[in-house]
């Protein structure tokens, strides 16, 4: 597996992570920490299925956990404040918040390196989606989490199947707005497209190697998206 992600290439194989030509040094639980947050990305990990995947048949506490988190944070120039690359979970666990940039080399059949790229923006925060259902909530666990008393707990839903992107509002009592309406059933997301929850303002992008929506018969142009 190789990844590229922010300023850094993580390559599973060599068990390195660079930023350029500079190898980022970090310890054998901390790669394994790191390695299993860009596997899973897409969701949080409990702290019990993360000691369970680094700390194999070990015993050790929530401490030990939160010393590795520290040392990938210090090593990537990341915050829990910022949380660019590893995001706390409050009383649940970490997640990977970093985009995997489109075209990164992963290892992956063709197949699988062939699906949609897609992603939302806020003012500070990225959340990647990969292929799936992806729950937007204010719920600890949830893909893209959103904390603020105006979000639900499980407010929407959004589900990427092949080359289509879908989102619908789960009976939230503030609603979820796209294009400036309100949901009441599953609409089709276009890549642009600005979905408004609670106080947060986030934009569906898409890579634009990947269309979105088929074009006409016989027309080859693609639409290109800029991030």
């Amino acid at each position: 597996m190789k990844v590229q992600f922010a300023d850094y290439v993580l390559d599973g194989d060599a068990r390195t992570v660079c930023r350029g030509t500079v190898a980022i040094h970090l310890s054998p639980k901390a790669f394994e920490l790191l390695a299993a947050l860009i596997e899973h990305r897409g969701r949080a990990l409990s702290k019990t299925e993360l000691l369970e995947r680094v700390w194999r048949d070990v015993f050790v506490s929530d401490g030990s956990l939160a010393r590795v988190v520290r040392e990938i944070r210090a090593a990537l120039g990341d915050s829990p404040h910022d949380s660019r690359i590893i995001r706390t979970v409050h009383r649940y666990g970490y997640a990977f918040a970093a985009l995997v940039l489109p075209g990164s080399p992963s290892g992956l059949p063709v197949a699988d390196r062939e699906r949609l790229v897609c992603w939302l923006t806020g003012r500070a925060r990225t959340f990647s989606l990969a292929a799936g259902e992806h729950l937007v909530g204010r719920e600890p666990g949830v893909t893209v989490w959103l904390d603020s008393p105006r979000v639900s707990r499980r407010h929407a839903r959004i589900v990427v199947e092949n080359a289509r992107v879908t989102i619908e509002d789960l009976d939230s009592k503030n609603g979820t707005f796209v294009r400036d309406v309100r949901l009441t059933a599953p609409v089709l997301l276009e890549a642009g497209d600005a979905i408004r929850i609670g106080p947060f303002t986030l934009m569906f992008r898409v890579s634009d190697a990947l269309p979105l929506t088929e074009t006409d018969p016989g027309r080859t142009q693609h639409r290109r998206i800029r991030a």
